[in-house]
């Protein structure tokens, strides 16, 4: 018997890996698994993500502090972070699809790619919902997107970033 779960289940469960909990086994560097940009193994058959000048750093992005505000992990963005909230954005990443099909609309970027059984997984700030016009074809290669960027200060899934009328660019 097949039991269908919604996005939003997926999307949940998926980042409260990350979002809520911290994995007590530090990774390369000393940073415990599940925070910052993640870590792209030198053994993964993906290639990492090319160097491009017109796309949001990871390393801007995952700047962020968390704080305890009544047991629960919030962001602290740097005043740098807070600056592109509400304005036009281009990131790259590696999708996440949230929806079946070959064509999303709905999906998360990541800085290294999820299908990757050598890469460790960032925290929530390795992650921007995108959110897009027209459908983009799932690939993957890394993506590039474009639209107003938002930065989350309590999002009910645990996310701190998202693109919302984005376009993909090449």
């Amino acid at each position: 018997m097949k039991r269908k779960v919604t996005t939003g289940l997926i999307l949940a469960a998926f980042l409260s890996l990350g979002a809520q909990a911290q994995l007590s086994s530090p990774i390369a560097g000393g940073v415990p698994a599940g925070t910052g940009a993640g870590i792209h193994s030198p053994n993964s058959p993906i290639a990492p993500l090319p160097q491009r000048s017109d796309v949001l750093p990871w390393s801007l992005l995952t700047d962020v502090k968390t704080k305890s505000v009544k047991n629960r992990l919030l962001p602290a963005y740097p005043a740098t972070v807070q600056a592109l909230n509400d304005k036009p954005q281009r990131i790259q990443g590696f999708m996440m699809p949230l929806e079946p099909g070959e064509r999303q609309r709905h999906f998360l970027l990541s800085s290294v790619p999820l299908s990757c059984s050598f890469c460790v997984p960032g925290g929530p700030e390795s992650m921007v919902e995108v959110k897009t016009r027209t459908p983009v074809k799932y690939t993957l290669e890394p993506v590039v997107v474009e639209g107003k960027f938002a930065v989350l200060a309590d999002d009910p899934y645990g996310l701190y970033y998202r693109i919302t009328d984005a376009v993909a660019v090449k």
